[in-house]
């Protein structure tokens, strides 16, 4: 019987790029730049890497359909490396590879890297008038500032919620993003705003304003993942493992019938009562100490904090007012300033995530770093409410 993952995995090593406009830099160069600090981090040389996976959504517009430019880029020694895509959850799935194939027992070390180069494309995730970009392409009669807006209308409608108390819940969770962010020298946009900048802005897809949606960035991030042995034997005294991967996937339900009230993420669900089991969790609330949560838009990270059951239904408005997720709440989300300051070049944002917590379990995140962190979860959405994919991990210290 599938006894899941719990301990089986360390991480040896992570890295992550500067994120935010990189024009002079190509896809190349910001792998290599995580890809750096991940093997200094390990302490190993990059030939005792075995294998890897390589994240990229967006392949037209950076480096192929093939793990081919990973390898190239970062000189890896004729190794097996796999190419994999799973819309924004990417990264996530890229980690995912590379922890089953260590769990599996056929490779000792391994890579999981995840890039994106966005603004070279001029990819804004709104339609355009001109053709041949990747809105046209893919989705040529919506916009994802569309598609999270009537998440919006859709969860103050169930729950009975007052206009101006979800606004101003939405704002906040922007505004603690960017304070934050302040923080993080690696984070994209590092000003901070103030509620009434989010109140003011100006209307993007009702109620959703312009500091209610995150930007387009360039980005990369990796891990190196061994066995907790394999890392003591190289000499890792704090060892940070793996407590449980899960991945969820729309079947079509919620856009096709009538069970699904448009007022959540159904994967969320589904993928945190899985990774909650799998890491041996009955109370999320008492066991994360922080979270990083796939923010493209605030009023995805309010819903969220109900999916992934940290929140009674209808109160994760009053919650986020109340300071609940704050840097200095009970349960601290987003403390490197999420999708909102980073951006989301996709590929690489699932990794960005599981970097902020490792940092934060190892005591290295400066001066954002959390008085007391044993265990954190991250999770990772692709797509539209009403058809994604939702991946979670669970980071935590070998045996805790």
């Amino acid at each position: 019987m599938a006894a899941g993952i719990r301990d089986r995995v360390a991480i040896l090593g992570m890295g992550c790029s500067r994120f935010g406009e990189r024009w002079s830099d190509n896809a190349e160069d910001l792998m290599l730049e995580a890809f750096q600090e991940a093997l200094n981090d390990a302490g190993i040389e990059r030939n005792q890497i075995e294998a890897a996976w390589f994240g990229v959504c967006l392949e037209e517009n950076n480096v192929g359909k093939t793990a081919g430019p990973l390898a190239q880029a970062l000189r890896l020694p004729y190794i097996a490396a796999t190419r994999v895509e799973n819309a924004c959850a990417t990264g996530t799935e890229a980690l995912r590879g590379a922890v089953y194939a260590v769990a599996s027992g056929a490779y000792d070390i391994v890579l999981a890297l995840g890039v994106e180069k966005l603004k070279d494309t001029g990819y804004g995730g709104l339609p355009t008038r001109t053709r041949g970009t990747v809105t046209d392409l893919w989705m040529p009669n919506t916009s994802a500032p569309g598609a999270f807006a009537q998440l919006a209308s859709a969860y103050q409608s169930k729950h009975g919620i007052d206009k101006a108390d979800l606004k101003h819940a939405m704002a906040h969770v922007s505004v603690k993003s960017h304070d934050n962010a302040a923080l993080n020298p690696r984070a994209h946009l590092r000003k901070r705003i103030t509620i009434e900048d989010v109140l003011k802005a100006q209307i993007i897809a009702e109620p959703l304003g312009l500091f209610d949606c995150s930007g387009v960035s360039d980005g990369a991030a990796c891990a190196i993942v061994t066995t907790p042995e394999i890392a003591r034997a190289l000499g890792k005294h704090d060892i940070i493992t793996v407590k449980a991967l899960a991945v969820a996937v729309s079947n079509g339900e919620e856009g096709s019938f009538n069970n699904w009230d448009g007022a959540s993420i159904a994967t969320a669900r589904v993928a945190a009562a899985r990774a909650y089991r799998d890491a041996g969790i009955s109370d999320p609330r008492k066991a994360l100490d922080l979270i990083e949560v796939h923010d493209c838009f605030s009023i995805t990270e309010l819903v969220l904090m109900e999916d992934l059951m940290l929140s009674d239904p209808g109160r994760a408005v009053f919650d986020i007012l109340d300071g609940r997720y704050d840097r200095s709440g009970a349960i601290p989300c987003q403390v490197d300033g999420g999708l909102k300051c980073f951006g989301h070049p996709i590929g690489a944002s699932g990794l960005r995530m599981v970097y902020e917590v490792y940092l934060q379990l190892l005591g290295k995140a400066g001066e954002r770093q959390l008085a007391s962190v044993d265990l954190g979860l991250t999770q990772n959405l692709g797509g539209h409410p009403h058809q994604n994919v939702s991946a979670i991990s669970i980071i935590g210290r070998l045996g805790a």
